[in-house]
């Protein structure tokens, strides 16, 4: 009888979203039960494409195989495989090869249309995370009325190994199978978010630190063409001039890819794929944990493709937090004497312009000086970029700078992070009553401020809305950020000194201006291959 209930509220075109004692939907690969609390059904676990295990390790993600009777959705599925956390503090997940999964948060109510539809894609270095983090629930945001969905994609060198055989398996190029599947998650919001009460045509992707290093990538991938509608960067980018980053190149990430072999003891993909999930992290695995460019998935990089017209023209919302660093760096252990060799003995020998873009006089400035070029070397630079890139092709863009300083306890491994990398999630996923801490009124203020424009944003393109503080779309020649903090107001921005020093190094090793050439008109993206 439930089965024929949720048919028939299918047939009166009510997106099929589960009610109270009986949340089940039917999606492409079949009946799916969840479970509600506080007004939000949650639907957890559900696969979005076929284990990747195997002959399927180091291939494009393939269609889950579907399955007879209701599945039980109400327990998060393992977290991709991974040795770390992708936050200090964060307790380890459980962890699998066979981990593309994602889940749904799906409002009490949505409009017969369907509700607009928020696609979390998380953090972690390329290499960790896990969609079970309380933190990243979506029950919040689905309150405000929209649907929120959550990913796990492939991560270190099970998601992101280049290696002439599989090049030469794949026609050509490999690596980038994280953001296959990516894209594949997108391609099933696509066909099945309508039975969950979302809008397949109002779909905003949104991420954090690698998440939104992975939006980026996804701007200019020809393949997610059209699989959603605006996108949300958080930290992160991959604008930098590729010849800071040859190992991105497909070149260098094949030789990397054979040194990584080596370091394992085997020379060949069979015997690679035949070796047990947890051998494949250790070695040289930190040399095949990040993106590459290269076809079919991604022909060139976001800066290039803006440069060349290439890129999914959705209207951006990105940002950055005044103090990134805090979070990831021992900033105890700089001083005056020693700032130059502990900045050379982290990054290696950086440019003058750069390094003299952050003057300071004692101890104490010495590391705030490293603190912001830290910021700006890792986050800042990228976001500014991409807003200036995104004004530039003629797309909407709104810029943030995030500065409230959240009331981590003493004594917590979280003590002194202030507005850090993280810092601005528990604010943006309304989620301050997950953690005990001290939140005051503007604390909290903020949190509502903040969850209010990224739903907006998701909702029709643009993050104002009524009782909110005015955001005006960023343009380059104002260059003014929205500051989040204490006040929530338009402010020119005050990294714009340091950041122009990135420019101008930058453009030394780019040939040419950022923007050197506005956006050419867009020419139409090569058709996807057929997924297997």
């Amino acid at each position: 009888m439930k089965i024929i209930a949720a048919a028939i509220a299918l047939a009166l075109g009510m997106a099929g979203v589960a009610r109270a004692g009986a949340p089940l939907v039917h999606a492409e690969a079949g009946w799916v039960r969840g479970a509600t609390a506080g007004g939000v059904t949650a639907y957890l676990g559900l696969p979005y494409a076929a284990p990747p295990l195997g002959e399927r390790r180091w291939r494009p993600p393939a269609a889950p195989a579907p399955w007879t009777g209701v599945r039980d959705a109400t327990a998060f599925q393992p977290a991709c495989l991974q040795t770390g956390v992708s936050m200090p503090g964060e307790a380890p997940p459980r962890i699998s090869e066979d981990c593309l999964y994602l889940n749904v948060w799906t409002p009490r109510t949505v409009p017969r249309a369907g509700a607009p539809v928020m696609v979390w894609i998380h953090g972690g270095g390329y290499s960790n995370g896990s969609t079970a983090m309380p933190l990243y629930a979506g029950d919040r945001l689905a309150r405000r009325g929209v649907v929120v969905v959550s990913l796990a994609y492939r991560l270190g060198p099970l998601g992101y190994l280049a290696h002439p055989d599989l090049s030469r398996e794949g026609g050509g190029a490999s690596g980038d199978y994280g953001l296959m599947d990516q894209i594949a998650a997108l391609e099933w919001v696509k066909a099945n978010i309508a039975a969950f009460g979302g809008d397949p045509g109002r779909v905003t992707i949104f991420g954090q630190s690698a998440g939104a290093m992975s939006v980026s990538l996804l701007i200019a991938s020809p393949q997610a063409e059209g699989l959603f509608q605006r996108a949300i960067g958080q930290s992160g980018g991959v604008f930098e001039p590729l010849a800071l980053a040859p190992a991105y190149q497909l070149p260098q990430a094949e030789r990397d890819g054979e040194a990584y072999a080596g370091s394992l003891g085997v020379t060949s993909l069979q015997a690679l794929r035949a070796l047990p999930a947890a051998r494949l992290l250790e070695g040289k695995a930190d040399l095949v944990s990040h993106p590459v460019v290269g076809p079919p998935v991604l022909p060139l990089s976001p800066a290039d493709a803006f440069a060349a017209g290439r890129v999914n023209r959705v209207p951006v919302l990105v940002g950055y937090n005044a103090q990134e660093a805090r979070a990831l760096t021992d900033l105890a252990r700089v001083t005056a004497a020693n700032y130059a060799t502990e900045l050379t003995r982290a990054w290696g020998p950086l440019p003058a312009g750069i390094v003299a873009a952050y003057p300071f006089d004692g101890d104490v400035g010495a590391r705030q000086a490293r603190a912001d070029l830290e910021r700006d070397l890792r986050f800042g630079w990228d976001m500014w970029a991409w807003a200036r890139l995104q004004a530039a092709s003629g797309s909407p863009v709104w810029l943030y700078r995030f500065d409230q300083r959240p009331p981590f306890p003493a004594g917590s491994v979280r003590a002194g992070w202030g507005p850090s990398h993280f810092a601005e999630l528990w604010y943006m996923f309304d989620h301050l009553d997950q953690e005990p801490w001290a939140w005051t009124r503007d604390d909290r203020k903020l949190a509502r401020v903040m969850a209010s424009y990224w739903v907006n944003f998701a909702r029709t393109g643009n993050p104002n809305g009524g009782g909110l503080p005015p955001w005006p779309g960023f343009d380059p020649s104002t260059d003014q950020v929205q500051r989040l903090g204490p006040s929530v107001a338009t402010v020119a921005n005050p990294d714009l000194a340091s950041l122009s020093a990135f420019d101008r190094t930058y453009e030394v090793l780019r040939g040419h201006p950022l923007l050197s050439r506005q956006a050419a008109p867009r020419s139409s993206f090569p058709p996807p291959p057929a997924r297997p």
